[in-house]
Order: structure tokens, then sequence, then C-alpha cells
């Protein structure tokens, strides 16, 4: 037995449901609610090894948000999405999703919460597999957008653990901070999307102002060694998905990633997938990517894990 085929015990902690339905659902989806697919699922859905920039690769996930519109649509996804953890091993996933972007057939984002919640609690039960919900604010949308988010998560206490902030980083967070000012009043954990596409400048407003216990990728905090010492200090996961980095254009390729050294350097680093089926990932083959460029063994992925697990903001 490799340290990769591992049947439980992996935790997972950056994960998109719209970027995580897999191929099969989404045409059955596009069928049931009348969405003509203009090529197979697939191939609209997988993004390729390396793609132009950020926002190309996010474009693989419109046919995703064109269908997950209805309850039955996102149950069916979160469902499914556990179902394919336990697959990989998870003992424990974190999934994310924006409810104000499933609300063009009639939903709110209470019902968008509601169906999540009850798609992640069917998969829970049939596979033993623990799980968290997040829900999303987007930078390039006005902070009232981010403060509604977020009043929509404290109504749900026992079905949502926790906030981000995702999108464009050429778009500053600061002025999301009311929303996020009130999640840590409310007790409300915090993970921010920063130093993906922007520099170590946004990992430190999303620690700073925002108030990040994690940061969504962080890849580009090295270079700054101040942020590294305080990112240390701080015990602040970073929630690397090496795939996607890739992808985005984040890292210029696996062998400039900075897992391995930040890793070495005691920095709390954790691995997911980002999107699942727009990276054509698993949390297995993401540690798999990385033994494979770096050596990285049972050692590597055990502290990772560790990391991973004391940063989960679920039970």
């Amino acid at each position: 037995m490799t340290p990769y085929d591992v049947p439980t015990g992996r935790v997972e902690l950056h994960c998109h449901l719209d970027g995580s339905v897999r191929p099969d659902t989404v045409a059955e989806l596009a069928a049931e609610e009348g969405e003509p697919l203009t090529v197979p699922a697939t191939e609209a859905l997988v993004a390729p090894p390396v793609c132009g920039s950020l926002v190309e690769f996010l474009g693989y996930l419109d046919l995703a948000l064109r269908v997950l519109q209805t309850p039955h649509a996102l149950g069916r996804a979160a469902r499914e999405l556990v179902e394919d953890w336990h697959a990989d091993g998870l003992v424990y996933g974190e999934v994310r999703f924006a409810p104000q972007l499933h609300q063009q057939r009639g939903m709110t984002m209470d019902d968008a919460v509601r169906a999540v919640a009850g798609g992640l609690r069917e998969g829970a039960a049939a596979t033993g597999v623990r799980t968290g919900l997040l829900l999303c604010c987007l930078r390039h949308q006005p902070p009232e957008v981010s403060e509604s988010v977020v009043d929509t998560a404290l109504r749900w206490p026992d079905l949502v653990c926790g906030v981000d902030l995702a999108g464009d980083e050429t778009q500053p967070g600061t002025p999301h901070r009311s929303a996020f000012d009130a999640a840590h009043a409310a007790g409300l954990p915090v993970t921010i999307h920063a130093g993906e596409v922007a520099g170590p400048e946004s990992v430190w407003e999303a620690v700073d102002v925002l108030g990040a216990a994690r940061v969504g990728h962080g890849v580009r905090a090295p270079g700054d060694s101040a942020l590294l010492e305080r990112l240390r200090a701080d015990g602040i996961a970073l929630e690397t998905c090496p795939t996607s980095n890739v992808q985005t254009r984040a890292v210029p390729g696996l062998a400039r990633h900075p897992a391995d050294a930040l890793l070495r350097a005691g920095l709390p680093v954790t691995v997911s997938t980002d999107t699942r089926t727009t990276s054509a990932t698993t949390v297995g083959g993401e540690f798999r990517a990385l033994a494979g460029q770096f050596g990285w063994g049972e050692d590597e992925e055990a502290r990772c894990q560790h990391h991973a697990r004391a940063a989960a903001f679920g039970s």
C-alpha cells in the first residue's frame, strides 16, 4: 500500500460546490431544466491544464451555475460531493458556495442554504463523512450583498460553519469589512481568498483588515518574510490547491509551487482541490502530484492533514 492508497482519514477545507459537480449530473440536470448543451458537459466543465487567466478558469463554472438554480439540483450536487469525498478517503470536508448566485429561478439565499445543507446531510448519513458549509461573499459585488450573505449565514448557525470572500483579487476586500466584522462579532469563522492573483498585500489585508483565520490559496505570500512569520506565529492555515494554482497561473508550474518550501518552513499548509471537476482532481490526486514533484510521502501528508484538522471550522 502506498501512502496515497489510504482509505480514510483525509480532510478537505477548500472546495467550491459549483466547480465540483459531476459532469453526468450537470448533463442530466440540464436536460431536466431545458438548458441546451452546445458542447459535451465534460468539455464545458473541465478546464485545460493551464488557462490564460483566472477569469478563463472561472468560465468553466458557468454551466454548473446555470443548472444549480433549484433546491433539487443543489441538494443532489451536495449529496454527490459527499459521496465523492468518501471515495477519496475523506472523513471531513468543507464545501463553499455563493448563495446569491443561485436566485435565477426564484430561490432565496435561505432556500439555497437549506438545499445544500440537506444534500450534505443525506450524503453524511449514507457515508459517515462529516461536513461543513461555508458561504462566499464576492469581491466584485456591492458590500451590501456581502452583508446579506453574512446575515444569511448567521440565520443558520446549525448549518453554516464559516464565511469566505472570493472573486477577483484585483478588487480590494476592505470595502466588505462590515460584513466580516459582523461575522466576527457573532463568532463565525472567516477565511479569505488572497494571494492567488494578487500579491502579499492581499494576504496582509485578509489577515489584518478582514480577520482571516485561514487564507484561501496564499501562494503569493512567499517573498514577504514578515508576512510568513505572521502566518506561522498566528497559525493561519494556507488552503493550497496545487492543480488549480497551476491552471489559474497563480504559480508558473507545479515545480514552482510553494507548498513544499512553506511546509518545510513550518507554516500550516493544507492541501485541497479547489474545484474537483474543473480541475479534474481529488485530494488523493493532489498529494500524488506533490509526491511526484517533491518526493512527498506519509510524513508530509500527515503534517498537512494535521494542519487541516486543526484549522477546520466545523466539528
